[in-house]
């Protein structure tokens, strides 16, 4: 009998092993794998991503062992989200799944200010702050594209200029440049959104005009009371077929917003406004949304010129419609 009992305890445990190992078995069928999870490993999963992409970047970084099977497993699946992860090696399928599911984890978070009137190139010298080499800032600003729809027909934009809109950001760290142009592009959409189009449409401008001339307000209104009044300046030259004499643009060109020289006024660029006639090619920095707002309502006032006030505290300009009384003005207020 005892014998008998000792061989039924044995019978018992193998077959309590055999279910032990088959559901073992299972779950490494299961989460994928024939190890316990490893080491971490930082994933990023884009935008947009199909369970084919999101399998190969999980293959590669060795969370999963098979592409293929990550997306016959998820195949059913739904939610998986885009974003950054610290999965671990050999982590598996159902790991990986339930893990994209819940969505990426909050980052911590570094707060940038961009001001307003800066230029692309000026934004990378800021990035550092926030652990952002400027070199990956600028490479994502290369590699974007003006928002779908923004541009008319037959409109094309040179580069970013005047898209990446000036905000304070809170930039999740590690920061991505990628990251952070798509934060400037999101909030440059919410705010042109809020300009109303109805005077510079009846004077034929598109958006893209409208911002470009926000660009100029931008550099040359230091004080808000000016800036629908410089914009009329604009329309009112443009109309006239005269050239915008706006140093600015010419700063743009130099690559330096400091005074401009005397040859500089005679430099060969398509951005000399003094020489050339009508808009610029792009904007010369990114405006805000009161410089946007008033690039497209512009005063109504029949001005030509203007010119800083020497010694203003609050940096105004004055303005009139006429060249004499402008050579005049500067005459008797000499900077």
């Amino acid at each position: 009998m005892l014998i008998r009992r000792a061989i039924g305890v044995v019978v018992l445990l193998a077959l309590l092993g055999g279910v032990v190992y088959g559901l073992r078995e299972a779950e490494r069928r299961v989460f994928g794998g024939g190890s316990s999870p490893g080491a971490e490993v930082t994933v990023t999963i884009p935008k947009g991503s199909g369970t084919a992409a999101i399998g190969a970047i999980l293959e590669k970084a060795g969370v999963v062992d098979s592409a293929s099977r990550f997306e016959l497993q998820a195949f059913s699946e739904t939610g998986l989200q885009a974003g950054t992860y610290v999965l671990h090696l050999n982590d598996g399928y159902g790991r990986a799944i339930a893990a994209l599911q819940a969505g990426p984890p909050l980052r911590p978070t570094k707060q940038l200010l961009i001001p307003e009137g800066l230029a692309a190139r000026e934004v990378g010298r800021l990035t550092p702050k926030i652990g952002l080499p400027g070199a990956d800032y600028d490479a994502a600003v290369k590699r974007a594209k003006p928002p779908a729809g923004f541009l008319a027909k037959g409109e094309e934009a040179a580069s970013m200029e005047g898209f990446l809109f000036p905000a304070t950001y809170d930039v999740s760290q590690p920061p991505s440049g990628t990251e952070l142009v798509d934060q400037q592009l999101t909030a440059f959409g919410t705010n042109f959104a809020q300009v109303d189009m109805t005077k510079a449409k009846k004077k034929n401008l598109t958006k893209y005009d409208v911002l470009k001339i926000a660009s100029l307000i931008e550099r040359e209104a230091a004080f808000p009371g000016d800036r629908r009044k410089i914009a009329a300046v604009i329309y009112n030259r443009l109309k006239a077929k005269m050239t915008l004499g706006i140093d600015a643009t010419i700063q743009y060109a130099v690559g330096s917003w400091e005074p401009l020289k005397a040859s500089d006024l005679e430099i060969d660029s398509p951005f000399n406004s003094r020489k050339v006639k009508g808009l610029p090619p792009t904007p010369i920095c990114a405006p805000g949304l009161a410089s946007m707002k008033a690039a497209a309502n512009p005063a109504s006032v029949d001005y030509l010129y203007y010119v800083a006030i020497p010694g203003d505290p609050d940096r105004k300009h004055f303005f009139t419609n006429s060249f004499d009384a402008f050579l005049q003005y500067q005459k008797d207020h000499p900077a």
